[in-house]
């Protein structure tokens, strides 16, 4: 059964293969024809092109004709001609695929032709790149064919103000980042004036190295926070008591996983506990009676934080402290650094605290995106890599991108050596340090390849102790990255480099270094200190060898106290580990199990890091649709010209219905304090005093006291607009009242929404399905939220003080202070007095007028 589905799928890419091939040959019977024109006939073409395309004409149609003049120009203006297998790359990317690639087979020069043909309909192509030197780089070398051609090229960094940014997104081509592309349309829903928007409708996306940005970058969703009020002395006081725990730290580099006496870890989850020592421990150390009581319940967060910070996060693998005694964390996919980016929920100030750092203020969601549903938003997506098969499914599946392995230019030579295993740490770098130096006296270029900044520190220490001349290519130096790569491949050369640092450039071969004449010392030597956890990350750092045709060497050293191993080696792999040591520390094993082993492990990991990334998903699917009614809405306030006031009337209408029908529930219709009561509301929220009175009320059915208050309602809305006598400024205000409301509104929802992911996993324990009770609650809170919103617009509509010169309304906000505990001590109202809460109901409306249930809001902080 496996062999039939494994042929199917080999039959499959044979026949695209050959589909490919046709229409790449279709495109080189064009080649006479463009190479006899003039470089102005050449450049004609794309007005022709773009004419063509506004006439109603399919951009398939025209792929042959505008993939040779693309062609023709890059080796005019580029002095680069694309090959056969480069042309059948550029359809699948034109198609919205991905072609697998190999490294060093000119995957830049492939996109310039579906780029310039999707350019042609003028609605934008997107360019999207790992990092910003990148995006740079390529913007600056292919900017050149794309200007000579006609078209117009943007680069979008993070340091370009937004009337920059809108230049750069006006273009026909946009060179940028996933991240500033995501930020970019999570800003944009967040302006208040359209022509402070910077993106355009989204088009297409090609993505380069696309497995990095779809696949690895996917577990983190993009967010945007605001500040929220915090305290930094409890940080302290939780890291001054975690660091008082007995028990051993964990380190990569030593193996130290031992369980402490305070505290365990659990390896393979990687999460961390107090034991019954520890808990006893931290009773005394805060003077209390039971940790895990109700009114601890914030202190056991910081506590487990403090825990985290110390025994779990490890400084120069998974963060590092810049010069600026700031905390950065480090991309375990990439070893660079995240600028701008934090830990979540607390711990990275607990990390903060541990390294003795200043401590910045905890921050609230405001907007978030998760990178796959960002780019799903695109009318066609595709991208390319060097390595994308492992994770086929999962383009298939959240993407609906197929992979299409595309041939080799020339044969590949590459050497590539089975692994090789010792029993420890120490034995791994020693038969590594011999390796290089046995490789360096015969003048051969090496690319060490490491997992963990740490790593490639351990080597570079050993390497100065050799006097052999090396760089270091880690996420503290990544701005030299191309200067490095540059001379990487010079004779002699020792570059050692973290994961996927100078990933994108190519190491070209400098003279002599494929001469020698033994083949093991030919070309550039790939050396892996340790297996990554992704397959697809091996094969990258393989792939920086034996480039074009090249000759090249790759050889992986690994121990069985790697962290791979640790995490999740077999029993069998710990029996092999007692007959090495017995035959000596130097021992190495090549062997077909532990071979086997290490890809079985690979691939659990891979299945782990799929499942989060898929959930991540699943969630961020939940609020989708909330996210795009909201925007949808948003749009449409903030582009409309015409009179809002249809809109607003349903608002009130359905504000006012709400209230009448709240009341009459908790009461009866003849009660004369539920009328009372009713009154009161209607008195604070929309009307004057005595405008609705008893007796108006009096004798009056539910619908006849709507119907009531509407009218009167629309009598004050009307006298209110009278204040603004030009048509302009009533939309102005109408507009900003809408905008600020919705946008409080669903900052709060979407961080209420992120809190209560935290806590609705713990609902598996009781057998019910976390996804479908987020779903549940949080349709729930969507309703409550548009109930609060509508509310809110009313009151600020009918109550705002406008005078003839008005245009915004000041709004107070609910102003709350928290103590070092993070327990509510006070809130203020509007006009800055204290509300009483303790004698508010669960489900009576709260009184700071949000329109909220009391539980669904202070009473949330109020109850602890």
């Amino acid at each position: 059964m496996a062999n039939n589905i494994i042929r199917r799928v080999v039959e499959n890419d044979k026949k695209e293969l050959r589909k490919l091939n046709r229409m790449a040959l279709k495109v080189e019977t064009f080649a006479d024809e463009m190479e006899h024109l003039t470089d102005e006939q050449l450049k004609a073409k794309t007005p022709e092109l773009r004419e063509r395309v506004a006439k109603g004409e399919d951009l398939d149609d025209l792929l042959y004709e505008a993939f040779a003049v693309c062609r023709e120009a890059a080796k005019r203006v580029l002095g680069l001609f694309p090959f056969h297998v480069q042309i059948m790359g550029g359809i699948v990317l034109h198609n919205g695929d991905v072609p697998e690639m190999r490294t060093g087979e000119g995957k830049t020069l492939t996109a310039t032709m579906p780029v310039y043909l999707n350019a042609l309909s003028g609605k934008g192509v997107h360019v999207v790149t790992v990092n910003e030197y990148l995006a740079t780089r390529d913007m600056t070398e292919m900017g050149e064919l794309y200007n000579w051609l006609g078209l117009t090229v943007g680069l979008n960094l993070n340091s370009k103000s937004p009337e920059e940014k809108r230049e750069a997104y006006n273009c026909d081509i946009t060179y940028s980042t996933s991240a500033e592309l995501g930020f970019d349309y999570l800003r944009d829903n967040m302006v208040t004036r359209f022509e402070d928007m910077t993106q355009r409708p989204l088009n297409y996306a090609l993505v380069d190295e696309v497995d990095s940005i779809l696949v690895d970058e996917a577990r983190t969703p993009l967010i945007i926070s605001g500040q929220a009020e915090s305290s930094s002395a409890l940080y302290y006081r939780a890291d001054q008591f975690t660091k008082n725990l007995k028990g051993q730290n964990l380190n990569i580099a030593t193996s130290d996983y031992e369980e402490g006496d305070d505290y365990k870890i659990d390896l393979q989850s990687k999460t961390i506990s107090l034991t019954e020592e520890g808990i006893d421990k931290a009773e005394k150390f805060f003077a209390i009676d039971n940790l895990y009581d109700m009114e601890n319940v914030a202190l056991t967060h910081f506590v487990d934080n403090a825990l985290r910070a110390n025994f779990i996060m490890l400084h120069d693998i998974d963060y590092m402290v810049d010069e600026n005694q700031e905390v950065l964390i480090i991309d375990q996919f990439t070893g660079r650094t995240m600028p701008g980016r934090r830990y979540s929920d607390g711990l990275h100030q607990a990390i903060e605290a541990k390294e003795s750092v200043p401590i910045q203020d905890e921050s609230k969601t405001m907007a978030s995106i998760t990178i796959q549903n960002y780019f799903r938003m695109y009318k066609k997506l595709s991208g390319m890599t060097g390595t994308a098969k492992t994770e086929e499914e999962e383009f298939r599946e959240i993407y609906n991108i197929q992979i299409t392995p595309i041939p080799t230019n020339k044969p590949i030579l590459r050497l590539d050596h089975p692994d090789l295993l010792y029993p420890t740490l120490e034995s791994k770098f020693n038969a590594v340090l011999e390796d290089i130096k046995r490789r360096h006296a015969e003048g051969q270029p090496l690319l060490i390849g490491t997992v963990a900044v740490e790593t490639s520190e351990l080597i570079s220490n050993k390497l100065v102790e050799a006097k052999i001349p090396h760089e270091v290519l880690n996420a503290k130096n990544h701005f030299r990255e191309a200067q490095i790569i540059m001379n990487a491949g010079q004779q002699g050369a020792v570059t050692i480099a973290t994961n996927m640092a100078g990933r994108g450039t190519d190491i070209k071969l400098g003279p002599g270094v494929i001469d020698h004449a033994d083949p093991e010392f030919r070309g550039l030597a790939v050396i892996g200190t340790e297996r990554h956890e992704s397959r697809r990350i091996d094969n990258q750092l393989r792939g920086r060898a034996g480039r074009q045709g090249d000759p090249g060497v790759s050889q992986f050293y690994l121990s069985l106290e790697d962290e791979l191993m640790k995490r999740f080696g077999s029993e069998r792999v710990s029996v092999f580990l007692d007959r090495m040591r017995i035959s000596g520390e130097d021992a190495v094993i090549k062997s077909g199990l532990i071979t086997r082993q290490i890809e079985s492990s690979q691939k659990r990991v891979e299945g782990n890091n799929y499942d989060s990334r898929k959930q991540v998903l699943q969630y961020d699917d939940v609020i989708r649709e909330q996210r795009e009614v909201i925007y949808a809405q948003r749009y449409q306030v903030i582009t409309t010209q015409e009179d809002m006031t249809p809109i607003l009337m349903g608002m009130f209408k359905r504000t006012i219905e709400r209230q009448v029908d709240g009341h009459l529930i908790a009461g009866d219709i003849k009660d004369e304090q539920t009328l009372m009561n009713l009154e009161k509301t209607v008195e604070n929220t929309m009307l004057s005093e005595g405008e609705v009175n008893l007796e108006l009320l009096k004798g009056k059915t539910a619908q006849e006291m709507k119907d009531l208050i509407f009218d009167k309602v629309k009598t004050r809305y009307a006298s209110q607009m009278e204040k603004l006598s030009e048509a302009d400024r009533q939309l102005e205000f109408q507009r900003a009242v809408v905008l600020r409301v919705v946008d409080n509104n669903w900052s709060e929802h979407i961080d209420a929404l992120d809190q209560m992911r935290q806590s609705v996993g713990l609902r598996g324990y009781a057998q019910n399905n976390p996804i479908v009770e987020y779903q549940e609650e949080s349709y729930k809170m969507f309703n409550d939220m548009i109930g609060a919103i509508e509310f809110e617009v009313t009151r600020l509509m009918m109550k705002a003080q406008i005078q003839p010169q008005t245009v915004v309304p000041e709004q107070k906000a609910t102003h709350i202070t928290t103590t070092s505990q993070g327990n509510l001590t006070e809130v203020r109202n509007a006009d800055g007095q204290v509300i009483d809460f303790s004698n508010v109901g669960r489900n009576d409306p709260c009184p700071c007028g949000s329109g909220k249930k009391f539980k669904n809001c202070h009473g949330r902080v109020h109850n602890g």
